[in-house]
């Protein structure tokens, strides 16, 4: 690990000072850069660290929407009564990332400003249309989300909540690598008045993605059956060491349909 200057502001706009000023790089629960650092892929002249800044966390109801602070963690979703009996699909999400180390210490604003290609986070913020709030604006999830690894976030902005809209119905299911816990493939699901939506994580080249294909076959029909004979182009899909881009598209159908049926449950 690079030697590097530590800051610790106390609020959102002395973060975001330091963070114009630095030009440093941003840590919340530290998951993803701290390990980057150790293997010095990542050599950041300075952090500003975001645990002590108590406007980002906590979790509350505004209208419709169940609104999570950016620095609230993993753990803290999994067990919130308002999100488990508002979105129960993405208290089960928050439960099933990593492990209990990772879960008490990650957080959601880290994970989606990193926006990992096979995190969990980014297919329940795309999978239910939920609005990213920032020191500067709002964001909707079909514009945030840019690339592996990239987001609309500019350099001095930075994430302060998420707005997530109560589904109708919604449910998330991955299949996991067993060692990381990280999704070869995870297919978060939703339908509300406005319609379906499917995400897609894990899977993609350029990561998180629509299943536009899905969607429109489920708005006919929401059931499993309606996704069975859908063919997801490969073209844009991952083959690794873990799994080839044939495997991951029959994977994309298979667990939609469960989500599908999860949902409905």
């Amino acid at each position: 690990m690079y030697a590097f200057e530590f800051h610790r502001p106390k609020s959102v706009s002395e973060a975001a000072a330091l963070l114009a000023k630095s030009k440093g790089k941003l840590i919340a629960g530290g998951q993803s850069l701290v390990g980057a650092m150790k293997l010095r892929l990542a050599s950041p002249e300075n952090l500003v660290d975001l645990g002590g800044v108590a406007e980002l966390r906590g979790i509350k109801r505004e209208g419709n929407a169940i609104v999570i602070g950016a620095g609230t963690r993993h753990a803290e979703v999994a067990a919130s009564k308002d999100v488990q009996s508002s979105i129960p699909a993405l208290a089960a999400l928050a439960g099933g990332i990593g492990d209990r180390q990772v879960r008490n210490m990650g957080t959601i604003g880290g994970s989606l400003a990193n926006n990992d290609p096979a995190a969990d986070y980014p297919a329940a913020v795309l999978g239910l249309g939920a609005t990213i709030r920032t020191n500067k604006r709002t964001i909707a999830a079909d514009d945030f989300f840019k690339g592996m690894y990239e987001t609309a976030l500019a350099p001095d902005e930075l994430i302060t909540a998420v707005s997530f809209p109560a589904p109708k119905k919604a449910a998330y299911i991955k299949f996991r690598n067993p060692a990381s816990r990280f999704a070869l493939v995870g297919v978060f699901v939703s339908q509300d008045a406005s319609g379906v939506r499917v995400a897609v994580t894990g899977a993609g080249s350029a990561g998180v993605f629509r299943a536009t294909a899905l969607e429109q076959a489920l708005a006919k029909n929401f059931s499993p059956d309606a996704v069975k004979g859908i063919k997801v182009d490969t073209a844009k899909l991952n083959t690794d060491l873990h799994a080839t881009a044939e495997y991951r598209a029959h994977l994309i159908t298979v667990l939609a349909g469960r989500a599908v049926a999860k949902a409905s449950s």
